[in-house]
Order: C-alpha cells, then sequence, then structure tokens
C-alpha cells in the first residue's frame, strides 16, 4: 500500500511563501505522473501542479509563475514550492501518483498539509 505524507504547510501572510514536501513510502521513479492537489474548505478537490517522470512540469493556471513544483526520485519526495501566495491559495494540500493512461490517482489520499495565508 503506497502512502505519502505530505509536510511543510502552515500560516503565512499574503505574499510570503512556502515549501511543501511530499514523502513517498515507495520509490517514485518510475511514477508517470506526481502531483499536488489542494482541497478549500466547501469545495472540490483540485488539480494544482504536477510533473512527470521525464521532469516535464505542468500548472493550472491559478499558480503558473508563482509555484514551482519538482520531484527527487533519490528521495522519493515531490515539493512544491509556493511564492507570492494569496488569501485564495487557503486549502489542504495533498500529493499522489498517476499511472501513464490512467486519470485516477493510485493511492488513497493522506491528511495533507494545511496552508493558511491570512493577515
Amino acid at each position: 500500500q503506497v502512502q505519502f505524507v505530505e509536510s511543510g504547510g502552515g500560516l503565512v501572510q499574503p505574499g510570503g511563501s512556502l515549501r511543501l514536501s511530499c514523502a513517498a513510502s515507495v520509490s517514485i521513479q518510475n511514477v508517470y505522473f506526481m502531483g499536488w492537489w489542494r482541497q478549500a474548505p466547501g469545495k472540490q478537490r483540485e488539480l494544482v501542479a504536477g510533473v512527470n517522470s521525464s521532469g516535464t512540469a505542468n500548472y493550472e493556471d491559478f499558480v503558473k509563475g508563482r509555484f514551482t513544483v519538482s520531484r527527487d526520485n533519490t528521495k522519493n519526495t515531490l515539493f512544491l514550492q509556493m511564492n507570492s501566495l494569496k488569501p485564495e491559495d487557503k486549502a489542504v494540500y495533498s500529493c499522489n501518483g498517476r499511472r501513464a493512461f490512467d486519470p485516477n490517482c493510485f493511492a488513497a489520499w493522506g491528511q495533507g498539509t494545511q496552508v493558511t495565508v491570512s493577515t
């Protein structure tokens, strides 16, 4: 059973930065797509950013230019550098993986890490 453990969240002022980490219980070297999702209160979970096994990163429009996703396959860890944070970025951030040609994530969702952006 693959498990992901997220960390790095917290309270930050608008314009601030946080770096999230996601530690996997297994090797992620061959995982086709590793991504970060977020869920705000009362809203559905949404994809934020991800990176495939060849290192190509993709971002949703609402974080382009502010967030950077990266993966360290040697440490089985996914990262999300978040800069210029906005109050609307407040959510629980979780990571997961996808296999090629499969839109579904293959692991159960962990507890995630809470990000709050507020004065």
